[in-house]
C-alpha cells in the first residue's frame, strides 16, 4: 500500500514520459490531475538532472483545463497575475494567493454545511476577512481603484486604513527581503 502522507514521486525521462514510481507505470498529465483531485501531493522530477519540475507541470495542467473551456480563473485574475510578474508586487503575490487558498480550504466544510442558506459563501468562516484582504490588495495593485467597491463614508475610511496597514506590512516584508539578500 502506498504511503499517501508523502508526495507521489513522478520521474520524467529524457523522452518526456512521466513514470509513477509507486505503480511502476507511465502516467499522463490527466492521471496526475486525478491524483491531485483525490488529495494526493505530487512531486515531478527530471530523472537525469534531478530538477524539480512540479510547478511547470501543474501550470501545464491548469493551462490545458483552461484551454478546454473549464475556466476557473477569470481573465482579470490572469491579467493581474501577468502584471504581478513585472511589478514589485511579485514578492507578496505568492503569499497572498497561498493565504487566500488556505482560508478557502479551511472554510470549505463550513460552506458545505451552510449550502441550504441564501449565501453559503458569506457564512464561510473568514470570508469577510478574505474579501477585505483581497479588496485592499487589488486596490494597492490598481492604484486605489476597485470597480464596484464603495468609496465614501466610514467603509471608505476603513478601506483606506486597511490599505495603509497593508502598505506598511509590504514595506516591512520588502525590508526583510532586502536584508536577506545581503
Amino acid at each position: 500500500m502506498a504511503d499517501t502522507n508523502k508526495p507521489l514521486l513522478i520521474k520524467r525521462y529524457a523522452s518526456r514520459r512521466l513514470y509513477n514510481t509507486e505503480t511502476s507505470d507511465y502516467v499522463t498529465l490527466e492521471d496526475i490531475a486525478i491524483f491531485i483531485r483525490e488529495g494526493r501531493e505530487v512531486q515531478i522530477v527530471d530523472l537525469k538532472s534531478g530538477d524539480d519540475l512540479t510547478r511547470q507541470y501543474l501550470l501545464q495542467i491548469i493551462a490545458e483545463h483552461e484551454s478546454r473551456g473549464e475556466s476557473v480563473l477569470p481573465v482579470d485574475v490572469l491579467t493581474d497575475l501577468v502584471r504581478s510578474y513585472t511589478t514589485q508586487a511579485v514578492s507578496v503575490v505568492p503569499q497572498f494567493l497561498q493565504a487566500s487558498f488556505e482560508m478557502l480550504r479551511e472554510g470549505q466544510s463550513k460552506a458545505m454545511e451552510n449550502m441550504g442558506k441564501a449565501n453559503p459563501m458569506a457564512a464561510m468562516p473568514g470570508f469577510d476577512a478574505m474579501r477585505a484582504q483581497q479588496e485592499a490588495f487589488f486596490k494597492a495593485m490598481t492604484g486605489g481603484i476597485i470597480p464596484g467597491a464603495p468609496t465614501s463614508g466610514s467603509e471608505g475610511a476603513k478601506e483606506e486604513d486597511d490599505l495603509v496597514e497593508i502598505k506598511s506590512q509590504l514595506a516591512a516584508l520588502q525590508d526583510k527581503l532586502s536584508k536577506m539578500d545581503k
